[in-house]
């Protein structure tokens, strides 16, 4: 299933819903239009990215091109409504319909609708629950977690046996709501996004239960936010927000040791992410068509033993990491 995705890279298209900044439209179709010409055959988006736009400019873009030829996954929890209000955030420069969260029964149904409709197909390969999770519902996501295994989960089930959808899991920032769904007896999750904490920059908890049981449980993991939102190669953010200063301090610990190798911070990324067996692929996210070429570039470059050998010693990695030398040797 997954071979079509080469070198297990794909593309996250947050940014292309104008996240943090306007995206003219031309530099959107760039953006795909590079990733398609170098490759990349796996897009994943989302309703909540842009209150659709990320999901309009993908539906436009693929649409141009043969459903067998490429991978598509969207994400479901939140509905896009007609009613319009002022945003703010991350997504402020999106479109400004209000969205709203519901992982209920016909709350899904609505948003898997509504995202054929955008995206122009008639099938979705993977689709995610998105952000049930911690990090946006506080004390209440094991609620919303709840409602999400009677809703969501039941929906997503006899789409995969109606054939609408292939494979389901969640997507979400923090591992705990993946651990939960693995170990639910009535739900068979098939493959999840996990972002944020599979990176080279975090991975430690990852690897203390996901990581094995997603293998035991043959469930595979995409990895989000491979660059922790862009900390790991000079960016002004980590998971979305500020940079802490212990972070800062522990990239810039790794840029030092990879200038010293001649490596790039951006291939050990993504590199480390797609070392370990569970992953089926990693997805960077980017408007800039350079940032697509850089990418592809960095996701294929030769890195030395040595690096590695060096971030482990310094213990930048964690010596449970499967690192791409352990599958050369």
């Amino acid at each position: 299933m997954m071979s079509l995705i080469k070198g297990k890279l794909g593309i996250g298209t947050a940014p292309l819903g104008n996240m943090f900044r306007d995206v003219p439209e031309d530099e959107a179709r760039q953006t795909l239009e590079t990733a398609w010409d170098l490759g990349i055959r796996y897009f994943d988006t989302a309703p909540l990215y842009g209150a659709g736009l990320a999901e309009l400019r993908v539906g436009e873009f693929l649409s141009q091109h043969n459903r067998d030829d490429y991978f598509l996954s969207t994400k479901v929890g939140r509905v896009i409504e007609d009613e319009t209000e002022e945003k703010e955030g991350m997504f402020q420069y999106g479109r400004k319909n209000k969205v709203t969260t519901d992982y209920s029964e016909d709350a899904i149904k609505r948003s898997v609708e509504q995202s054929l409709e955008r995206l122009k197909t008639d099938r979705l390969d993977f689709v995610y629950v998105h952000d049930v999770s911690p990090d946006y519902h506080g004390d209440d996501w094991v609620t919303q977690f709840d409602i999400a295994r009677k809703g969501a989960f039941r929906v997503l089930s006899r789409l995969r046996e109606e054939g609408v959808i292939k494979k389901w899991g969640l997507g979400v920032n923090r591992t705990e709501p993946i651990e939960l769904a693995m170990e639910l007896e009535e739900a068979h999750p098939d493959i999840s996004l996990q972002a944020t904490h599979y990176t080279l920059l975090n991975h430690d908890h990852a690897l203390l239960k996901l990581m094995p049981r997603a293998l035991e449980k043959d469930m595979k993991i995409v990895v989000g936010a491979p660059f922790n939102s862009g900390v790991l190669v000079g960016g002004s953010h980590f998971d979305y927000g500020d940079i802490p200063e212990e972070i800062a301090s522990k990239a810039n610990r790794i840029k030092q040791i990879a200038e010293k190798h001649g490596v790039s911070v951006k291939a050990a990324a993504l590199q480390f992410s797609m070392a370990h067996p569970a992953v089926a692929a990693v997805i960077p996210g980017s408007t800039r068509p350079e940032h697509i070429k850089e990418d592809v570039a960095a996701s294929k470059e030769d890195i030395p033993s040595d690096f590695w050998d060096e971030l482990r010693d310094q213990n930048l990695v964690s010596p449970r990491a499967p690192l791409p030398i352990d599958q050369k040797v």
